[in-house]
């Protein structure tokens, strides 16, 4: 218990004095994710699903169930419903969470790093300062969450973003800039239509055959990403940086909006006529 807490004001005190990108990368190089802390569970599956059973649930059928600080990393949790539970700084690196519910759950500053949340849902969680670095969340369901979570490396090929937040949050900028990381994330065939992705950080990410219709990506990252077959129509790419960008055909970024007000145009690539 003392080390929880000990690590907890540590985490803390880091949010509050470091860029929200720093501290991800600083934390990680400090931590060794094979320690006992970091890759072993305290409590075992069937005293998960007694925990989640025993819980009182609301008239909409949301949980208060509360796993927080728990440790529960590479445990086999699929299928197990978290829905409307308190999972803050929980540790679940390397689970096996495919098929899991955590809609409107909050999982703030929790542990998911190489955790596998294949056909999970997520609708409306709560992912604020998340590490899901290497995540498998293809087919994920993360429709209107509040995401400014580290998914650097992640794997979201045909998940559903729907209306998903993963805009910086510009009124704390005492904790830094805390916004969705996708760096070198894998969103190929995903759906994010309508979601606010101002200053995202989505950094060489794989975007081909994705549905960006209608997102909000001013001054988001997308230097080096492949947008080569990305449906834009509607996007606004205020100040969106673009270098090195593979950008789509003429017809798809016609329909883009502000596309002359993003930042380095004339570094991006553009696929042949």
């Amino acid at each position: 218990m003392l080390f929880r807490l000990a690590f907890a004001l540590v985490l803390t005190t880091a949010l509050l004095v470091c860029p929200i990108d720093a501290v991800s990368q600083d934390m990680l190089r400090d931590v060794d994710l094979n320690s006992p802390d970091m890759s072993t569970a305290e409590m075992t599956r069937a005293e998960v699903e007694t925990l989640l059973k025993a819980a009182p649930r609301d008239a909409a059928g949301q949980s208060s169930a509360d796993l927080q600080e728990r440790r529960l990393s590479r445990l086999d949790l699929s299928g197990l419903d978290f829905s409307g539970g308190n999972l803050r700084l929980v540790k679940l690196n390397r689970a096996s969470l495919k098929g899991a519910r955590f809609d409107r759950a909050v999982l703030n500053q929790a542990w998911l790093i190489d955790a596998d949340l294949t056909g999970a849902s997520l609708v409306k969680a709560s992912l604020l300062g998340t590490q899901m670095q290497r995540a498998r969340l293809g087919g994920t369901d993360l429709s209107g969450a509040r995401i400014t979570a580290d998914l650097s490396g992640a794997s979201l090929v045909g998940a559903r973003l729907a209306g998903a937040d993963l805009s910086a949050d510009m009124r704390n900028q005492s904790m830094g800039l805390m916004r969705g990381v996708l760096k070198s994330a894998d969103l190929r065939g995903a759906d994010l239509a309508g979601a606010n992705l101002a200053r995202a950080d989505l950094g060489f990410a794989q975007l081909q055959q994705a549905n960006l219709a209608n997102c909000d990506m001013s001054r988001a990252d997308l230097s080096g990403a492949d947008l080569s077959s990305t449906n834009l129509a509607g996007a606004d790419l205020t100040e969106a940086d673009l270098a090195s960008a593979l950008l789509p055909g003429a017809a798809m970024l016609e329909k883009a909006r502000n596309l002359d007000k993003a930042r380095n145009l004339n570094l991006a690539r553009h696929l042949p006529e």
